[in-house]
């Protein structure tokens, strides 16, 4: 009796390999290209920010529309590093005190701020208006973050009977230093 019932679970488990590692490797598959295309729209929206420095509301609108693409939900995050120098004193009071030197200082701007010129409450604003300008030698980042799960985390979740595999928030970075100022 053992024998019939070993072959029906033999040929179920096939069948189940069948189907399922085919799945499987298709859904790992489309997330890969899912996250290279977030990536290669991260890259351009970073490297056209930083060669021509400044941010538009048509460039962020444009990025956030190649985002859609990849089919995920992506929390972005924008910062901006402006670039100040400090001249140092023995004695801040007193100018003489000059120690021919100088410190340089960054601060630091971050999503809220950025969209918040790009995008103002108030009425109709003109185009110029609505840049956020960066300088030469500023740092212009972007940060992803994954809030969407893909089939593929769906799936291995199922076969490996785990809320929490694949569960991992993924995160892409990219950023670099402002190169040109042409606006």
């Amino acid at each position: 009796m053992s024998n019939p019932l070993s072959k029906i679970v033999a040929a179920l488990l096939a069948v189940a390999l069948i189907v399922l590692f085919p799945a499987v490797q298709a859904a790992e598959r489309a997330e890969n290209m899912a996250v290279l295309t977030a990536y290669n729209a991260m890259v351009q929206f970073t490297d056209a920010v930083r060669n021509k420095g400044y941010l538009s509301a048509v460039m962020y609108e444009d990025f956030v529309r190649e985002l859609a693409v990849s089919g995920q939900v992506y929390e972005v995050e924008l910062e901006h590093k402006h670039k100040k120098y400090h001249p140092e004193y023995d004695d801040p009071a007193d100018g003489d005190t000059f120690q021919e030197q100088f410190s340089v200082i960054y601060d630091s701007y971050y999503t809220e701020e950025l969209l918040g010129r790009l995008f103002p409450d108030s009425g109709a604003m003109d185009e110029t208006d609505r840049l956020y300008k960066l300088e030469t030698g500023d740092f212009f980042s972007v940060a992803l973050t994954k809030r969407s799960k893909s089939p593929y985390q769906v799936l291995v979740g199922f076969l490996l009977t785990s809320s929490a595999a694949g569960k991992g928030a993924q995160r892409l970075y990219y950023g670099g230093m402002v190169l040109n100022e042409d606006y």
